[in-house]
């Protein structure tokens, strides 16, 4: 089962698991799969991060064009509150925020495409998220936005987060180098 957010171009995935006795089998990338979705991107790198401790967020990150990224991300182990912020420009729905809760055990995908800031929020310790990417990472072009950023409003439901130095003194939106610009549709 799987369908859009209420952000366009976002959607969540929930792939099909096949059990028995000796344990599961999922498939956790088909591109078959994402195309039947609308999903045409096509990944080149792959991330996997490692949290030791709960409550440690990690963004809200994106890279400007022409450097920016598509993402497919999941928690390979623990649980995550992953979420995705519309920073296109013009969007019906710019500054807004999805999130899900993602975790090793529902083994659940969240697609986010270009024009979105990503960060996760650690609900468990030693949560470790893999995420495949639609072009190559490249600090020239990376930034960030404050997690707690009253324009958006996120509800973390964390009181004091751990946060990196970078992270901790990311802009707010509003002060975002920011180039994206919605232009319809997804």
């Amino acid at each position: 089962m799987s369908g859009p957010c209420h952000l366009s171009g976002l959607v969540l995935l929930e792939p099909v698991v096949h059990m028995d006795t000796r344990g599961w089998f999922y498939e956790s990338y088909s591109a078959r799969e994402l195309r039947s979705r609308g999903i045409e991107t096509i990944f080149v790198q792959d991330n996997h991060s490692h949290t030791n401790h709960k409550g440690v967020i990690r963004g809200l990150h994106y890279q400007m064009p022409p450097m920016d990224q598509a993402k497919l991300v999941h928690c390979t182990a623990g649980r995550i509150l992953d979420v995705a912020v519309d920073i296109r420009r013009g969007s019906p729905t710019y500054a807004r925020w999805f999130g899900a809760v993602l975790s090793a055990t529902d083994r659940k995908q969240l697609f986010i495409p270009r024009g979105f800031a990503h960060g996760f929020l650690t609900l468990e310790d030693d949560c470790e998220v893999q995420y495949k990417v639609d072009n190559y990472y490249s600090r020239e072009h990376e930034r960030g936005i404050r997690f707690d950023d009253p324009d958006i409003g996120i509800s973390w439901g964390v009181e004091a987060p751990s946060l990196s130095e970078k992270d901790g003194k990311a802009p707010y939106l509003k002060e975002c180098d920011n180039d994206f610009v919605w232009k319809g549709g997804p």
